[in-house]
């Protein structure tokens, strides 16, 4: 009987970016270097979200809220850069963990804001120093300078996408939801 095969470890996997990047195509795409980067950076911090039994998903959400708690789901959704439906999925079972409560506000009938519960504003003191781990861990060996310069980059890179999203949506072009690119290539198969 063969052993099933075994996964690459983290180390080796990180090595071939690395080798990728340094060696291969070191004057690839920064749109890909970036990507590599939010990999890591996700990949650390589930890790350790994982051990509080929080998704990575979920922390999204608490630290929108823990900053704006009282929002709609709309509002939760669009500081999120999610679809609502995924907000939505995700507040059920925010819910049943008892981190979230959905309450209307006196006037407002319509609306249904997202409040924390004492869970969830708790789960900040556990949650954030583990953030704060994973970037301090990605940032090792860097000078403040340099950090610096980062940071002044990366804002200048999300504006300038931001500016052109802008442009996009004034020529009427806009993100196809999961749903609707399905529809379309399913269109395009038949």
């Amino acid at each position: 009987m063969s052993e099933p095969p075994r996964k690459r470890s983290a180390p080796a996997l990180t090595q071939k970016i690395l080798h990728h990047w340094r060696e291969s195509v070191p004057d690839d795409r920064l749109a890909h270097l970036i990507k590599d980067a939010s990999r890591g950076l996700g990949r650390a911090l589930q890790m350790r979200l994982a051990e509080h039994s929080v998704s990575f998903g979920h922390w999204t959400f608490l630290r929108i809220l823990w900053n704006h708690d009282g929002i709609t789901q709309r509002a939760l959704s669009e500081h999120a850069g999610v679809m609502e439906p995924t907000t939505f999925s995700a507040l059920r079972t925010m819910e049943k963990l008892g981190y979230i409560e959905r309450r209307q506000k006196a006037g407002d009938r319509k609306q249904v804001f997202i409040f924390l519960t004492k869970e969830g504003h708790a789960l900040r003191s556990k949650l954030v120093p583990l953030a704060e781990e994973v970037n301090s861990i990605a940032v090792h060996g860097l000078g403040e300078q340099e950090i610096a310069s980062m940071r002044k980059a990366l804002l200048a890179i999300i504006d300038n996408l931001a500016r052109d999203e802008a442009r996009a949506a004034e020529e009427h072009r806009r993100v196809p939801s999961t749903r609707e690119l399905s529809d379309r290539l399913k269109a395009r198969a038949t």
